[in-house]
């Protein structure tokens, strides 16, 4: 038996997978997965779509962006808070490479938060829109990849979608609490031996 290809999977279920692609916040990732290995979708296919689904929302999301600076540098309260959260961007960013306008700073937050924080850090860094979405998208094709897979072992192992998806999904909210918990308890201790 061969593999699925583009061509002959059905069109229904191309547009099913990548309107679960589509929500927001990455919670269609472990189902549109799923439903693409249900339907025969290949794994390329399956990538593709979730690339496709990046490009309509860089399409639809840089309009909304371009106009939030703008309204941001008219007005002195939105342009101080504007600050605030670049500044705020640059600390978190400074984690991943020395400054936070580099590519992996950039790519890293998009893997973290998610696409639209990371073109937004890629607007304030100066980056125009290719070179930002490619930033972002990057990153969010690194989180598509470690979700997908994570999915697809597990439900190796469970055999029930319905059971894997909310384990993947509760572990997409609790994993990066614990791990926001670790650090910031690691980092009284690092500075109590530095100051030392």
């Amino acid at each position: 038996m061969t593999e699925p290809s583009l061509y002959s999977a059905p069109t229904e279920a191309l547009f099913s997978v990548l309107q679960l692609f589509l929500i927001p916040v990455g919670g269609g990732i472990p189902a549109g997965v799923l439903l693409a290995k249900s339907k025969g979708l290949a794994w390329p296919v399956t990538t593709l779509l979730y690339l496709v689904s990046d490009v309509i929302l860089a399409v639809l999301f840089e309009p909304v962006l371009r106009v939030l600076a703008f309204v941001c540098g008219k007005i002195s309260f939105l342009r101080r808070i504007s600050a605030i959260m670049r500044a705020a961007n640059a600390r978190s960013a400074a984690q991943f490479q020395g400054t936070a306008t580099g590519p992996v700073a950039l790519v890293m937050i998009a893997f973290g938060v998610d696409p639209m924080t990371g073109r937004a850090s890629a607007l304030a860094a100066g980056h125009g829109f290719l070179a930002g979405w490619a930033f972002a998208i990057a990153g969010d094709m690194l989180y598509f990849a470690v979700i997908a897979f994570s999915t697809l072992r597990l439900n190796k192992y469970i055999k029930d979608p319905d059971t894997t998806m909310w384990i993947i999904l509760a572990l997409m909210l609790l994993v990066p609490m614990v791990v926001r918990r670790l650090r910031s308890g690691r980092t009284p201790y690092q500075a109590q031996e530095n100051g030392a």
